[in-house]
């Protein structure tokens, strides 16, 4: 199985469904266990950002994450993974998504029915107003740099990670939705797979006449060198 293809079988297999409000809990339907299914385990890290030091909101750059690392990561202690970068939507944060998508059991039922293993990280995107919109911003920090250095840095250093943009995957919800398709766009020689459901702000536009500069801009773009563009799925 394809890598990008991986990605979206374990994408597929969580109920996927956003928050409208911090207060309460958004009831979702759950998937039944998946018999055999091995547990996956799950920490609860922190993850120092130098891009979020310093913003005028004063929100932390110690931000918490949550990793789920496959059934076999403890009992192969030479394997190497892929990681799948899942950002969540506005007014909620990882823990609460999580809960809502009934991770880690339906992540469970995915590498169960054949999905190929990797590891999972749910970054905390959340901000004193609600949401960072993975903004490179001094109001709010760069969430940008955070995604696609500091946090993709930190993974890479601390567990047995495949280190190639073939084997990095970026996954978004509503705002997480947006910031993977903002994120992953600018940063293909970072993340080579990417996976937007319901993604926000991106309502289509009248057409507009394009300018020769802008035509001129856009055909100086280039993918990483010995490699090719992000896949993109939608």
């Amino acid at each position: 199985m394809k890598i990008g293809q991986a990605f979206a079988c374990v994408m597929v297999a969580l109920p996927l469904l956003g928050s409208i409000t911090a207060e309460a809990q958004v009831k979702t339907n759950i998937t039944a266990p998946v018999d055999g299914a091995l547990p996956v385990t799950v920490e609860r890290i922190k993850v120092h950002s130098r891009a979020i030091e310093g913003n005028l909101e004063g929100d932390s750059a110690d931000r918490d994450v949550i990793v789920m690392l496959p059934p076999s990561y403890a009992k192969a202690p030479k394997r190497r993974y892929p990681v799948l970068y899942a950002l969540h939507g506005y007014s909620i944060g990882a823990d609460q998504w999580t809960r809502e998508i009934h991770v880690p059991q339906t992540i469970e039922g995915a590498f169960a029915k054949g999905a190929r293993e990797m590891i999972v990280v749910f970054p905390d995107s959340k901000t004193v107003h609600n949401g960072s919109m993975y903004s490179s911003s001094q109001t709010t920090g760069d969430f940008e740099t955070f995604v696609s250095r500091d946090l993709v840095g930190y993974v890479d250093a601390h567990y047995r990670t495949i280190a190639a943009r073939t084997s990095r995957g970026l996954v978004g919800h509503s705002m997480g939705g947006y910031g993977a398709s903002r994120i992953g766009m600018k940063h293909p020689e970072v993340f080579g797979a990417l996976y937007m459901m319901s993604p926000c702000c991106l309502s289509a536009r009248p057409a507009a006449a394009v300018s020769p500069e802008v035509t001129a801009a856009l055909a100086t773009i280039k993918a990483p060198a010995g490699s090719t563009s992000s896949r993109v799925v939608c």
